[in-house]
């Protein structure tokens, strides 16, 4: 597990670094836009990465006034993007491996 993926923070925590309330943080969890690791006590623990979607979130309603069916949307879209992207970078690889061993 990474430094970026490693669950960290406690929900009070992550509320105070990202400026919002705690019940903010367990609605988008409820609704299903985050879903933070468990300790063997159920407390959520948030990592970065998990705070950085938040802030996504946060930036996409507050500040370009997208609402939480829109936001679902995009981060949805977002995740396929990066999923093609990476199905694409795969895909070159392996036309340059085979064009390499044609040679």
């Amino acid at each position: 597990m990474d430094r970026d993926t490693k669950p960290r923070y406690v929900i009070s925590i992550a509320a105070e670094m990202l400026g919002t309330q705690t019940y903010t943080l367990r609605y988008y969890e409820k609704v299903g836009i985050i879903n933070p690791a468990r300790s063997k006590g159920n407390i959520r623990l948030y990592s970065d990465m998990d705070l950085g979607l938040i802030q996504r979130v946060i930036t996409l309603m507050d500040e370009l006034g997208v609402n939480l069916a829109g936001v679902e949307v995009i981060l949805r879209m977002s995740h396929q993007i990066a999923q093609l992207q990476k199905t694409t970078e795969n895909l070159e690889d392996e036309i340059e491996r085979l064009r390499r061993e044609e040679k």
